[in-house]
């Protein structure tokens, strides 16, 4: 039979090809989420400035609370830890070690003639972990610098907290630009962290177990001692919390990319067995036994599978690579992670392929093999038998799921977290449509037929009662039009519809009228200067983190971590963005802390009450009530005194100050007239806050637009590939329609009503499929219908309505250019 199937495949190219095409853009799918699950997982990051320490010692960048289950996730810490200065002289005692060196990193920001820019800036005693060495000059002393360029005697400036101090350039070293290196006492004053170092690096004996040297640093407690590519990570210490990221983005999107390309894999092999059930109907005749054809269509399956898994290879690696670049140059993924794509991330594209043709073949053959010759001939001529039990259950199945995460997204999910559930549903509600898909079209068909009767002329109600009496057939062209429609629509609109409400819900208590902004720091002085300037009514810091409510354990917004913002005391017409409901930001010094309205009532705490919150690096602090405030479900954010907040970021920097003016003033230009005085300090109106606000929504909408972008070019290779094959299967009937006295262009005609059926009742499915998902999910983040241009839409069935035609009109085009008399292999 294998003999025969490789014969076969010379005369059925049309639906091999298709089969082809399909399994290629489906393993290299699979296999880009592969790469990208396989360089998160790995984050292999080449050490640079501490590559000549064989372990670098950093602290413990997660957080779990004291009595947690085993069950419970450690929160990633996302500011620098540090490691404590007293643990040095400790490290330095462990068995093994020959030497440690003390590294401080921070912000060292470099005034020139346009301006302030942004560079690092390190202790001296760090450039032995490069090593750096000097080509000029000398180690610097106090008031002193060793840059990568100028000359020996050269004043830097350098903002410390916005403002400017000079430095001489005592020596030149031999490092990338943008790193500055500063005395022992200016580097742990500049640092802002007197008591810890960024990282240390670990010196031992050539030969030395680096395994068992790093248990012992490990037991010393809260550190982490790296060794090989993972210093890397020491050196980047925001890697971490990107490769959490890029490890739940490749595992999302994979496991959606991995059920649609079955799919569509297992519905193009089923549509190609489908058209040859005249074939099979006269094997059966002739003597074949159903085993036979079972491992003939098996093998045919084979035959183009495992081609097309070597040619999905190429296109696979290269757009793993296109689509990391594209995660690292918005900020999702880390630049400086070293790309992986194995064995692994192959292994996940061809096993998937293989499978959804061995599966497609298995159940496409069980059919063929099963069904009488006289009967399998009628089939093969007009279609009308689709039910099976298996088929009904596993579409009631996908409904189902479709149902239960729909309910699970309108009771139980909250704010942005409804996209976890809404996201897997559209997919459930898509194939569970598919898979009753004649069912679903002679629904739509009911719907559309008359409407389009009443528009058409005799070609046209040809076409109508052409497409009722070959729904079944015509099912399999309007199910890709469903599922391009149905995922397309939904996945954008949920993109719209959250951005939508973060700004609403940022944007609603909102009341700063000017903010000012610098990447280089605010200086203290400067929010005291703003006040003072006439028509400001209230000026504050604005500072923004993460932590985890410790205590008490109940707390909802643990699980992921809560937002952080830090704001200054103020009165009520301050411009903190904060609708209070009890207390007063007034008292907001020191360790307090105002709580959303929602928070406090689950964790049963109000003004005066105490809780302990960990914070971004990881110090935990208990806190005093002092307000509470409304915020939007899903959106909120604890508030705490921004100074206290500001000493526990990485950086210990400001760069935001929100000013809320005078109704009836306008101290703009005095403002700016005051910005220019500070370097690197720009003045822009509340939206340069909403955009900055709305960047890591933005962010995130964009990765999801460019990989849903992806499946919707891959559903369009299945619609492609679906009507093409339907309309090359139809050359006959073309041919007996012309020698009745059909011309070209009536047959055309007809087509063209049948296209529009196809198009219509597609995009009526695959609305109502988007819909599923999207009113439970626009009801949850939103509290209001899906929000978004209506263009989306449009491009959307627009889209779907031009690959339709195209894919029926162009080879119909094709095979009517030859005699009806001809032959013709069309089925």
């Amino acid at each position: 039979m294998m003999r025969l199937a490789i014969r076969t495949l010379r005369f059925r190219k049309g639906g091999f090809v298709a089969t082809f095409v399909a399994v290629v853009f489906g393993t290299a799918i699979v296999m880009a989420c592969g790469g990208l699950m396989e360089t998160g997982i790995r984050s292999n990051v080449e050490p640079q400035r501490l590559a000549a320490a064989p372990i670098v010692v950093t602290g413990q960048q997660s957080h779990k609370p004291a009595g947690a289950d085993e069950d419970t996730d450690a929160f990633p810490l996302p500011e620098l830890v540090g490691v404590p200065a007293a643990m040095v002289a400790k490290i330095r005692g462990v068995e093994g070690v020959t030497g440690v060196v003390g590294d401080r990193t921070f912000t060292a920001p470099i005034v020139g003639g346009t301006g302030a820019v942004v560079a690092q800036g390190h202790n001296w005693a760090g450039a032995a972990l490069a090593p750096y060495k000097l080509t000029a000059g000398r180690a610097p002393a106090v008031g002193e610098v060793v840059t990568t360029s100028g000359r020996t005697g050269d004043q830097v400036r350098v903002l410390v907290n916005g403002v400017a101090q000079s430095f001489t350039v005592s020596g030149i070293a031999a490092a990338p630009a943008g790193h500055t290196f500063f005395s022992e006492s200016d580097a742990t004053r500049l640092s802002r962290m007197p008591g810890r170092y960024a990282d240390v690096g670990v010196l031992v004996a050539p030969g030395t177990d680096l395994d068992a040297v790093k248990k012992r640093i490990e037991a010393l407690g809260n550190l982490t001692a790296s060794s090989g590519v993972d210093r890397g990570l020491a050196e980047h210490a925001g890697t971490g919390v990107q490769r959490e990221a890029l490890i739940a983005i490749a595992g999302s999107f994979g496991g959606i990319a991995v059920m649609t390309m079955m799919f569509v894999v297992a519905s193009t092999l089923a549509l190609s067995a489908q058209h040859r059930e005249r074939e099979f109907a006269l094997l059966r005749g002739i003597g074949t036994t159903p085993g036979q054809v079972r491992r003939m269509i098996l093998g045919e399956g084979l035959l183009v599978a495992l081609p097309a898994v070597a040619v999905g290879i190429i296109p696979g690696m290269l757009l793993g690579r296109f689509l990391f670049d594209q995660l690292a140059a918005h900020g999702v993924a880390s630049s400086v992670i070293t790309f992986y794509q194995g064995l692994i991330p192959f292994a996940a594209g061809a096993g998937a392929a293989v499978l959804a043709v061995i599966g497609a073949a298995l159940i496409a053959a069980r059919k063929s093999a099963k069904i009488k010759p006289v009967q399998a001939l009628m089939e093969s001529s007009l279609q009308r038998k689709w039910f099976s039990w298996v088929r009904l259950i596993a579409g009631l199945l996908f409904l189902g799921g479709g149902m239960a995460l729909m309910i699970v997204t309108a009771t139980v999910m909250v704010g942005p977290l409804a996209g976890a559930t809404a996201g897997p549903s559209v997919l459930c509600w898509a194939i569970g449509v598919a898979l009753l898909g004649p069912f679903w079209t002679k629904a739509a068909l009911l719907l559309w037929r008359w409407p389009v009767q009443a528009l058409s002329r005799v070609n046209g109600r040809l076409a109508i009662r052409n497409v009722s009496v070959r729904s079944v057939a015509m099912s399999a062209a309007v199910m890709p039009v469903m599922l391009a429609v149905g995922i397309s629509t939904s996945n954008l609109y949920m993109q719209t519809t959250q951005v939508d409400a973060a700004s609403h819900a940022f944007t609603r208590d909102l009341t700063a009228d000017i903010v000012l902004t610098s990447e280089t720091g605010l200086s203290p002085q400067l929010v005291q200067q703003v006040r003072s300037v006439p028509g400001v009514a209230g000026a504050s810091a604005y500072v923004r983190s993460t932590g985890v409510i410790d205590e008490p354990r109940n707390a909802p917004l643990d699980d992921d971590g809560a937002p952080l913002v830090g704001v200054d005391a103020q009165a009520a017409n301050g411009p903190a963005p904060v609708r209070l409901t009890t207390g007063s930001l007034s008292g907001l010094t020191g360790s307090t802390v105002a709580l959303p309205d929602y928070v406090a009532q689950k964790i049963n705490r109000g003004v005066g009450s105490t809780i302990t919150v960990t914070l971004g690096d990881g110090a935990s602090i208990p806190l005093r009530v002092v307000a509470t405030f409304a915020a939007e479900r899903g959106y909120e954010s604890i508030v705490l005194p921004a100074a206290l907040l500001t000493a526990h970021t990485t950086d210990r920097l400001v760069r935001q100050l929100l000013v809320r003016t005078t109704p009836g003033t306008d101290p703009g230009p005095a403002l700016t007239k005051l910005a220019a005085t500070h370097p690197g300090v720009r003045v822009a109106d509340r939206e340069a806050l909403v955009a900055a606000n709305a960047e890591d929504q933005k962010t995130q909408a964009w990765v999801n637009y460019m990989l849903v972008g992806m499946l919707i070019a891959y559903t369009a290779v299945s619609v492609v590939n679906t009507l093409v094959s339907t309309t090359l299967r139809r050359r006959r009937e073309f041919a007996l329609q012309r020698l009745t006295g059909s011309t070209r262009n009536q047959v055309l005609r007809m087509l063209t009503t049948e296209s529009t059926l196809i198009t219509l009742s597609g995009i009526t499915l695959g609305t109502l499929v988007a819909l599923a998902s999207l009113l439970p999910f626009a009801a949850k983040v939103a509290g209001s219908l899906p929000t978004g241009p209506i263009w989306i839409y449009l491009v959307v069935i627009g889209a779907a309505g031009l690959l339709t035609f195209a894919s029926t009109l162009v080879p119909a085009v094709a095979s009517l250019r030859h005699s009806p008399t001809q032959p013709t292999h069309a089925d």
